[in-house]
């Protein structure tokens, strides 16, 4: 059963120039530490893509918030949840402490898709309801 569905729309733009603004602030504001990981790799190797992986998250993360209904409030935090990669590349969401305890007790599982053009990234994000599945917490 379909819990929520969330959408995001956010310009790459206007998150490079927080970025820039911020310094690495705004990433560690943002991002948890496993992403964290994967933007700084990133950042080393393609500034621009950097700033459209970022940009990718805080829309997935914005998508989230309100397919789950909460935006962004307790236990709804931007650290709490992570949008992460397969091997194959396809995106999941990871959620942490009070937010893997919220989600849990709802028996939530989520289906998450990221996208991104040099000036947009786009999120959908749908939570379910599960009998027996609970979100994955690492």
């Amino acid at each position: 059963m379909i819990f929520g569905i969330g959408t995001d729309i956010c310009d790459v733009r206007r998150i490079a120039a927080a970025q820039l603004r911020h310094g690495d602030r705004f990433a560690q504001r943002v991002l948890g530490a496993a992403e964290l990981q994967v933007w700084r790799a990133r950042g080393l190797r393609w500034p621009d893509r950097a700033n459209r992986y970022l940009a990718t998250r805080f829309s997935a993360k914005e998508a989230f918030s309100k397919a789950i209904g909460l935006g962004i409030r307790m236990p709804m935090t931007w650290r709490n949840c992570e949008i992460l990669n397969h091997p194959s590349g396809a995106p999941y969401l990871v959620v942490h402490g009070d937010l893997y305890t919220w989600c849990t007790a709802r028996r939530l599982g989520f289906h998450v898709t990221v996208s991104d053009e040099s000036d947009y990234a786009a999120s959908f994000c749908v939570a379910e309801v599960h009998p027996e599945s609970v979100p994955i917490d690492e």
